[in-house]
């Protein structure tokens, strides 16, 4: 089973450059209101406060694409964010075999996918991944195939 939304990509930066927007058209109409018109008062300083504070939300949510691929004998996990020097990409691929089990954590308004594999050197290995920008039938999708994997791998452990 194939999972992307990188078809939402344009939206994602249609968002951050209206964001960014936002925050300068903020900073203008803080200096436009702190030196020439002064109604506001003291409540001028939420004109930069707040863009600034959906921006930090956006980015907080973490890598906007997310791309899975259970197709063959192995499991590809590549996590992204739409600015590519804003933070490393993830990539992962290893044969399906070695999941032992998965988590998706929901914290208030973030979604965290944890992998635990199997590995040679240490037992086990914990990789996580940012998926708050998928849908919820997404999600279902994804969780029903790692399931299906789960499945498979436990039912050949207990033939062999």
């Amino acid at each position: 089973m194939r999972l992307s939304n990188r078809n939402k990509t344009s939206v994602y930066g249609f968002i951050n450059t209206l964001l960014i927007f936002f925050l300068i058209a903020g900073v203008g109409a803080y200096f436009l209101e702190k030196y020439r018109f002064n109604i506001l008062g003291k409540e001028s300083f939420l004109l930069i406060a707040v863009p600034v504070f959906l921006i930090l939300l956006f980015y907080l949510n973490g890598r906007q694409i997310f791309e899975y691929d259970s197709d063959g004998e192995a499991l590809h996990f590549r996590n992204r964010n739409i600015i590519p020097f804003l933070q490393k990409p993830l990539s992962d691929e290893f044969p399906k075999y070695k999941l032992l089990k998965f988590e998706i954590v929901n914290m208030f308004f973030m979604k965290r996918l944890y992998i635990k594999i199997s590995s040679k050197n240490n037992g086990a290995t914990m990789l996580k991944y940012e998926i708050s920008y998928l849908t919820r039938k997404e999600l279902k999708d994804l969780r029903f195939s790692l399931h299906k994997v789960i499945k498979t791998n436990k039912e050949k452990s207990v033939n062999i």
